[in-house]
């Protein structure tokens, strides 16, 4: 398996402390770079409002498979939880899309931080995405 990195995450966080336990929680802009080969790719994208974005923990652990969370003491496996720690640290974060000028996605509500390589980005569909 092979993963190539679509894009960059341009965030105001620059440390995994100071990034939020969930980018809903920050009102932060945030940029996502997309290299010059993917630019096809974000034909039609401007007409979502909300974009579900996939992104690598490039700071994160991978050795971690039990975690205290930010929801109480006890500890949980790494997946009953959301913690960036993980075998294969792929994060989730659903996004508002501000605007698109040709490579740059202009978003708000992420939580990587800065640098993060940018796995996918697909447009949020509340009728199919919100169980």
């Amino acid at each position: 398996m092979k993963l190539m990195p679509i894009g960059i995450v341009h965030s105001p966080y620059i440390t995994p402390k100071e990034a939020p336990n969930q980018g809903r929680y920050s009102d932060k802009i945030a940029e996502l770079e997309i290299y010059p080969d993917y630019l096809p790719g974000l034909k039609s994208l401007s007409e979502a409002t909300h974009l579900i974005v996939l992104y690598w923990c490039h700071l994160a652990r991978r050795d971690i498979l039990q975690t205290v969370t930010p929801f109480g003491p006890e500890i949980k496996g790494v997946f009953a939880c959301r913690s960036p720690y993980r075998p294969n640290p792929i994060a989730f974060c659903v996004v508002e899309l501000l605007k698109v000028e040709e490579n740059r996605l202009t978003v708000r509500g992420i939580d990587a931080i800065d640098g993060s390589p940018l796995l996918d980005i697909k447009p949020y569909f509340p009728k199919l995405d919100s169980v």
